[in-house]
């Protein structure tokens, strides 16, 4: 089951402290997907799996903003985030495989030269 977390963040204006912010949010265990959540860019929604811990989430996002606050913890139904996706028409992207190498070429070679005496003499 997936976790839904919202976290108030005061950003002061900063476009840096939005990358501090994200940077510190990804490097956490168990986060799959950030955004941002209010019109004013204050609160950061940050879907993980179980394994999410949000309390340690909210530590390290006040280590680096020095303001952080948990609003709300809650379950996301993982069949509602599918239809949601197929309805704006996002698919997933399927990359070819693509291996590339050394084309290697093969010539023939006559076993006849290797019996002659040596051209030198």
């Amino acid at each position: 089951m997936k976790q839904k977390v919202v976290i108030k963040v005061s950003f002061n204006g900063e476009k840096k402290s939005r990358t501090k912010v994200m940077q510190a949010a990804v490097g956490v265990p168990g986060v799959e997907s950030i955004a941002f959540g209010d019109e004013d860019n204050d609160q950061i929604v940050i879907i993980g799996n179980d394994g999410l811990d949000s309390v340690n989430l909210t530590c390290i996002l006040r280590k680096k903003v020095r303001f952080a606050e948990l609003l709300s913890v809650s379950s996301v139904d993982e069949t509602k985030e599918v239809k949601k996706m197929t309805e704006l028409g996002v698919q997933p992207m399927v990359w070819p495989i693509y291996q590339a190498g050394v084309p290697q070429y093969f010539y023939p070679v006559d076993g006849d030269n290797h019996n002659e005496t040596c051209s030198i003499m």
